[in-house]
């Protein structure tokens, strides 16, 4: 009984504070239309229409909410674990890159779906090694996290675009529109009628349910949490926190690179210079808001995707700049911040009691 009590309120819990990070992004995107003159009500429903309001806009936003899971429950094991994991961005750039490299090793094999499949596991290591390098830096070097993943973000976005407009041009042309396309067959399947590609969805659930048994009942969660908690006490109790800070990474640059992969392979068909679409920082708003919860992150990344393909109708149909869509982005920036200064004193709040 006590068990199932503090379950229920466990959920509940996680219910409000789900709520009160929605409402803070809420009244941050409505002040912010308020004062850019924006009719506000018109705008929000502009939104909901723009992003649930037919079945290929909802299409729309799986694709988005796909590759924001994926880099969000990645980045769960690294905030576990204590580590800021900004290169995660690189991270889906790399797998995308890799997943390119295979696709292209396979145009004339005669096995597509092979080679398909090949390249998404090729694009999880492609992430997994990008992240390995940071968190090489770290453990081995000194480098701190975010330094070394910001500057293995420009290294891989470079690399990307020396691709793109060299060894991997379009036949006489180098175009921003990037690599040539591939041959439908070396295209994931998806509904015909809303382009929702089955193979991502099933691997985002995938995420999911491997991130929750992973971090919740194996040891290797429980010793991600130890280190995160307290380095120095889980070192005396055996653990090895070099070790686990490299497999923290591998766990998130796999994930990113999945996503990467996925965009290559499942929405563009080719590489593109902005293959990664910002999901990976994205991902960091999302997890912070989420309270780094795991049941959490697939409904705020929902929320996120919808607001980021409803934004898009703003400009269309209400005339409104269309800068305003990254103001918007903006606004949830200062939605994350002020809703942690609050998760923040309300824990400080609590040890003082």
């Amino acid at each position: 009984m006590g068990t199932a009590l503090t379950a229920h309120n466990r959920w509940l819990r996680l219910g409000g504070e789900l709520l009160i990070t929605l409402g803070a992004v809420c009244t941050f995107t409505l002040l912010i239309l308020v004062l850019s003159g924006a009719p506000p009500f018109a705008a929000f429903a502009q939104i909901i229409k723009g992003s649930l309001g037919s079945w290929t806009k909802f299409a729309h936003v799986i694709k988005a909410w796909i590759p924001l899971t994926l880099c969000g429950m990645g980045l769960l094991y690294t905030f576990r674990i204590g580590l800021w994991n900004i290169g995660i961005e690189g991270q889906v750039i790399a797998g995308a890159i890799l997943t390119t490299a295979i696709v292209k090793l396979g145009l004339d094999s005669g096995h597509p779906q092979l080679f398909v499949a090949l390249a998404i596991g090729f694009g999880a290591i492609g992430g997994a090694l990008w992240a390995v390098m940071a968190g090489w830096l770290k453990t081995k070097g000194g480098v701190h996290e975010i330094f070394a993943g910001l500057g293995l973000n420009f290294v891989a976005q470079g690399i990307a675009l020396w691709l793109i407009f060299g060894p991997w041009k379009r036949p006489g042309v180098a175009s921003m529109s990037g690599t040539e396309v591939f041959p439908p067959e070396f295209w994931l399947p998806y509904i015909a009628s809303g382009r929702i590609c089955l193979p991502g969805v099933s691997l985002a659930l995938f995420a999911i349910i491997s991130t929750t048994v992973i971090l919740k009942f194996t040891r290797i969660g429980l010793n991600l949490k130890a280190i995160g908690s307290n380095r120095t006490a889980a070192y005396l109790f055996g653990v090895k926190p070099d070790w686990f800070m490299l497999l923290a990474m591998v766990f998130a640059g796999a994930f990113a690179g999945i996503a990467g992969s996925l965009q290559v392979t499942a929405v563009y068909h080719r590489l593109i210079p902005a293959i990664s679409s910002n999901y990976g920082y994205l991902a960091l708003l999302v997890v912070m808001l989420s309270n780094y919860n795991i049941a959490a992150v697939p409904a705020v990344a929902f929320f996120f995707a919808c607001l980021n393909v409803g934004s898009i109708q703003l400009p269309m149909v209400l005339k409104i700049d269309s800068s305003l869509s990254g103001v918007i982005q903006g606004a949830l920036v200062l939605a994350t911040l002020a809703v942690q200064a609050w998760r923040v004193k309300r824990k400080r709040e609590r040890k003082t009691v």
